[in-house]
């Protein structure tokens, strides 16, 4: 298997909308609230949508941003999403795309990267992740 992660394009809507509806759990996709999303993401500095490839196959996604705070004295890069098609799993997919996420973290000035997860605790542990606090939301 010859993983490539690049940044995602326009020409990947397709094949990244059927993986964020395997991501999705407690809200419905709406397609076009999605298109809209993926476009404004594509033109925004402060994000990055990055993909998986496998032999021209788009195997995952992860979507995240970066913003300045108080607390960390800068940037903090916060992961949103990550999704690897189930039959890619186990293969290193997931920790290449957050290797490149932490990378163009790194080149944002970032001094830390976070995320919220029920669902995969084990796999950021395996990747020097930390368990630091507990998440909160409110629907708008």
């Amino acid at each position: 298997m010859s993983i490539q992660i690049r940044r995602a394009n326009p020409q990947d809507i397709d094949n990244v909308l059927p993986l964020v509806r395997d991501f999705v759990t407690s809200f419905e996709i709406v397609e076009p609230n999605f298109r809209q999303s993926y476009a404004n993401i594509l033109e925004s500095s402060d994000a990055v949508a990055l993909v998986a490839v496998d032999e021209g196959a788009l195997i995952g996604y992860c979507l995240g941003f970066c913003h300045d705070t108080f607390y960390a004295n800068g940037n903090v890069a916060w992961l949103e999403e990550i999704m690897v098609s189930s039959s890619h799993r186990r293969q290193r997919v997931g920790e290449s795309l957050m290797t490149s996420f932490e990378e163009w973290a790194k080149s944002k000035g970032a001094v830390l990267s976070a995320l919220a997860t029920r669902r995969a605790a084990t796999f950021y542990q395996a990747i020097e992740y930390e368990e630091s606090a507990a998440y909160f939301r409110k629907l708008l």
